[in-house]
């Protein structure tokens, strides 16, 4: 069975109830950004969660290898893995918004991959070399609970490639397009038979941007703003577009997005993102039509789906209502 979570904001104050609201709700797992100039320590946030809930899944959607070494980071969510009792889950990328904030760029790939063994390394409580010295964490393997699952947020195929060799899960950021989601996962078993690993053991989700609303425009109005941010993790490089129909509008919002105001609808490279481009990038509409478009993404063999309901500067109550819609009339019918 998928399993189904959503992303959002860890404002201070409020994680817990955001938690419990989703479990009661019926979500089988919760992210928060990490993304310090935006919102509120995403770590702090989980393990509030992690106390206010019982069977949610739990881990930041996602972090990056710049902002905090891999050993801080592996002590992070090991301690969410001990306080939620084996609900974590470490999902990372390249960075977005907490780079562009600090006046930084996405890692590298090879840095990302690099970061991405070494993490690996302190949660199975192996050494890692650092600049010539031996480095391990000495108290995750004490705590006797299973390792924490890393899941990588991917788009292009070189992330892809990496994550299938270092990663237990991987979501993908391609949209809701079923022929990309599957090239994706294409590219991913190849990696993996190559680096001699059982292509099998990875399991694949998606990043979909959606949400239920019975006036469809008003749908696609409330998710925009994320939809542009999600478009742009595609245009950040040639690669990643190369033969897509919608290639001009990716590499346009790579070329300027609009970082300070990320995810927004008011952005100025929203300029582009239109009705036409949001019904085939994303899921927005009433409760029917996001059934019949989302099944079959399951079918392709996906293990969970990851929603982006809301744009920051969205109406907060059609956004909650959105989500609210997808949870009691949408996922009881995928599943």
């Amino acid at each position: 069975m998928a399993e189904f979570s959503y992303l959002t904001f860890p404002r201070p104050g409020t994680a817990a109830e955001a938690a419990r609201n989703a479990e009661a709700a019926g979500w089988d797992a919760l992210g928060f950004p990490d993304t310090q100039n935006l919102s509120g320590d995403v770590y702090s946030a989980l393990a509030l969660a992690a106390s206010a809930t019982d069977r949610l899944m739990l881990g930041p959607g996602v972090t990056n290898p710049v902002t905090r070494h891999p050993a801080v980071t592996a002590s992070a969510i090991a301690t969410i893995q001990v306080e939620s009792g084996g609900r974590a889950v470490l999902g990372i990328g390249r960075g977005d918004s907490a780079l562009g904030y600090i006046g930084r760029q996405p890692a590298p790939v090879r840095v990302f991959e690099r970061y991405l063994r070494d993490v690996q390394c302190y949660l199975r409580g192996e050494a890692v070399d650092i600049d010539g010295y031996e480095s391990r964490n000495a108290w995750i393997a004490g705590t006797g609970m299973p390792k924490v699952p890393v899941d990588v947020a991917a788009t292009g195929p070189r992330v892809i490639s990496a994550a299938a060799v270092h990663a237990e899960r991987i979501t993908f950021a391609v949209g809701a397009d079923p022929a990309r989601i599957v090239g994706a996962m294409q590219t991913a078993r190849a990696a993996r038979e190559s680096a001699g690993l059982d292509p099998e053991e990875l399991s694949f989700g998606a990043y979909i941007n959606c949400t239920a609303n019975p006036d469809a425009a008003r749908a696609r109005h409330i998710i925009s703003g994320t939809v542009g941010t999600f478009a742009h993790f595609t245009g950040m490089s040639t690669a990643n577009s190369e033969g897509l129909k919608d290639r001009a509008i990716f590499e346009y919002i790579g070329a300027n997005y609009d970082m300070a105001n990320h995810a927004r609808i008011a952005a100025g490279h929203q300029s582009v993102v239109d009705e036409d481009f949001i019904e085939r990038f994303a899921v927005a509409g009433p409760s029917g039509y996001c059934v019949d478009r989302l099944g079959p993404l399951i079918e392709l063999g996906l293990d969970r789906l990851v929603f982006i309901t809301f744009s920051p500067d969205a109406d907060p109550g059609e956004v909650a209502d959105g989500t609210a819609r997808l949870a009691a009339e949408v996922l009881p019918q995928l599943r």
